[in-house]
């Protein structure tokens, strides 16, 4: 009785770690600009920020500097100099969140098309205690335990920030919304885990928020991976299910087009009947970029399934929002 539940264990354990191994594609895909009418407004300035202690305003600044779409700048900056610079000649108050008329006038003066400014809110954090139990030893055999408890501290630190696009052509708010964000830790008197200082997570909470809010504004790419089938799916020939394997080598090594020529072979060789085959080219498709085709090859492959098959299932349904977001997107990069 306890070999056999060995054997099951030892069987369970290692039906685990073969569907943990099956074999990934990494995908590459467009995602449009959560913010569409930010993508008009490519000339931007952005503003010095209200009771910016954590420096959100130059590190918003920074990335939309940084972002980039197949290695070409998406956003020009307008110095932030030459913002601060008419706001003293005009002898206009910064307050932050600069009003729409003034932000319109500045940035009529300055040409920019678009100005971001803000207001951060103050740094939340608070400390409370609690206790956790523990179990000692009250001999070497440890036959004998006795629970106490220790003292704990948990801290939490939060941030937030109103931030605001206006156009400046048409006077109006682009964007406007409250960012916030927070995270917990925690100490016991027994653990070498230190406290995370208030100073250090609330520049790593900025950053974060800075992050958020200017992919917002920017069409990217986003990264995924998607699982490949790796059985023969009907009485394969020793040539089909070389055909397979050679297929997945060369995915592997990210060699599409060997990959995609095998696959072929192995669709005509099974007379199209092949769903294994003909999801894995939809894969290969997909990684390409070649969208229309990967759908076209999903399609064919959840036409010959019975029962369902889960990858499939999800390429069927991914496919088809991602060629609409990829549409979006592009659109969005000729504007």
């Amino acid at each position: 009785m306890i070999q056999t539940i060995k054997l099951l264990s030892l069987t369970f354990l290692f039906t685990i770690f073969i569907s943990g191994c099956s074999q990934k594609v990494v995908i590459k895909a467009l995602e449009p600009a959560e913010v569409d009418r930010a993508t008009l407004t490519k000339k931007i300035s952005v503003t010095n920020f209200e009771n910016d202690t954590v420096g959100l305003s130059s590190k918003i600044e920074s990335k939309l500097i940084s972002k980039k779409i197949d290695d070409k700048s998406y956003f020009t900056l307008v110095s932030r100099r030459d913002f601060d610079k008419i706001i003293s000649e005009q002898k206009v108050q910064n307050s932050g969140l600069v009003e729409v008329s003034t932000a319109v006038q500045i940035g009529n003066l300055i040409g920019a098309e678009a100005i971001i400014s803000g207001r951060v809110g103050r740094v939340a954090s608070s400390d409370s205690s609690y206790y956790e139990t523990r179990i000692r030893c009250l001999d070497k055999k440890c036959k004998s335990v006795s629970e106490y408890t220790v003292r704990c501290t948990k801290r939490t630190i939060g941030l937030s920030a109103d931030l605001r696009m206006i156009d400046i052509a048409k006077g109006d708010i682009i964007y406007a919304d409250t960012i916030s964000k927070s995270g917990e830790w925690s100490h016991c008197v027994d653990d070498s885990r230190a406290l995370p200082s208030v100073e250090i997570v609330s520049q790593n909470l900025a950053n974060i928020i800075a992050d958020e809010f200017t992919t917002k504004l920017t069409p990217h790419y986003r990264y995924f991976e998607v699982t490949l089938l790796d059985s023969a799916d009907g009485d394969y020939t020793s040539k089909d299910k070389k055909l397979l394997e050679l297929s997945l080598e060369y995915i592997k090594q990210n060699r599409y087009d060997k990959a995609e020529k095998f696959l072929i072979d192995l669709i005509d060789s099974t007379n199209k009947k092949s769903y294994v085959a003909l999801y894995n080219l939809g894969v290969v498709k997909e990684a390409q970029g070649q969208y229309d085709e990967a759908r076209e090859y999903y399609k064919m492959a959840d036409d010959l399934m019975l029962d369902p098959v889960e990858e499939i299932s999800e390429a069927t349904l991914r496919i088809e929002k991602l060629i609409i977001k990829h549409n979006i997107a592009s659109r969005q990069l000729e504007q």
